[in-house]
């Protein structure tokens, strides 16, 4: 794909369509504002589950993905579809026909996700995320995964997903370059090069009050996320400015330690706490250092 992708949150359900177009308008606006306008290629919609009763912000019943899509396709016309999708509660028949209205949406790929973190790997009474790779390989062209580079284990869990039939990794948000010592392991012992969408995302002020990140990517017990964690607080803190430079040197030295590994790359960019101008300020001289769509 080697795009630039753009994370949208469905709205609530009580919020409607409306809601969704009018976040489409603000991604229109401050695309517009900081030269972005026309580069993002990708809206990423995730399919949000209720999770955790410890989550941060609380979780009301959201708009499904494909109703997101439908309503803000027109609003956004140069951009394509990627979505998240659960496959353990569904059954094969239920996967079917829901991959095959994603796919007459215009969906340009799908994210296979296992159970929430309440749950262990093969609860649900549906497919695993790992056999839907392999199931689907004729009905979804792009099959993606979640690849989560500081989780104990994840290069033989990746792999055995690549083996599997994804085309493409989607990284956790990424606030350490534990990534680049991932993929040159991986590059190292195994053939497979699956297109890598490396995720960023802005910390704004209110990330010091609520948290949502530093709940988003825990791992207790993990001292690489711990790290992490330490860094997302202390950018919550720090002045706009100086926020926005740790933030592309970041993105610098992940995408100066990954690009010469033979991964194909894209970039997927978020915006935890909503469409804000400062983000997209930060992810515009992101991608004045590399972009995918620049890429020579």
């Amino acid at each position: 794909m080697k795009t630039i992708a753009l994370e949208f949150v469905p709205p609530n359900v009580e919020d409607g369509s409306s809601k969704a177009v009018e976040e489409a308008h603000k991604v229109t606006e401050h695309c517009r504002e900081v030269g972005m306008e026309g580069r993002i290629k990708h809206i990423m919609i995730p399919g949000m589950i209720e999770e955790e009763s410890d989550r941060p912000v609380e979780m009301k019943p959201k708009m499904d993905p494909l109703d997101v899509w439908k309503s803000i396709r027109s609003e956004l016309p140069d951009t394509q579809g990627l979505c998240t999708q659960v496959t353990a509660f569904m059954s094969q028949q239920q996967l079917t026909e829901r991959f095959q209205s994603l796919m007459d949406a215009g969906m340009d790929g799908i994210i296979f996700v296992g159970v929430p973190r309440t749950m262990a790997d093969g609860e649900g009474s549906g497919v695993a995320p790992t056999d839907a790779l392999d199931i689907f390989k004729q009905t979804v062209p792009n099959r993606g995964v979640i690849l989560i580079p500081t989780r104990e284990g994840e290069q033989g869990r990746f792999n055995f997903k690549c083996n599997q039939g994804a085309t493409f990794g989607m990284t956790q948000l990424l606030y350490s370059d534990a990534i680049v010592h991932f993929l040159k392991q991986f590059a190292q012992e195994t053939d497979h090069r699956p297109e890598i969408l490396l995720s960023f995302g802005y910390v704004p002020q209110a990330e010091k009050r609520i948290k949502l990140i530093e709940w988003l990517i825990q791992d207790p017990g993990n001292e690489t996320v711990k790290k992490e964690q330490e860094f997302v607080a202390r950018l919550a803190e720090t002045p706009f400015q100086q926020k926005k430079q740790e933030l592309v040197d970041l993105y610098k030295r992940v995408l100066d330690g990954v690009h010469d590994l033979g991964f194909p790359l894209s970039i997927h960019f978020e915006a935890p706490y909503g469409f804000v101008k400062p983000a997209f300020e930060t992810f515009s001289e992101m991608l004045e250092h590399w972009a995918p769509d620049r890429d020579q």
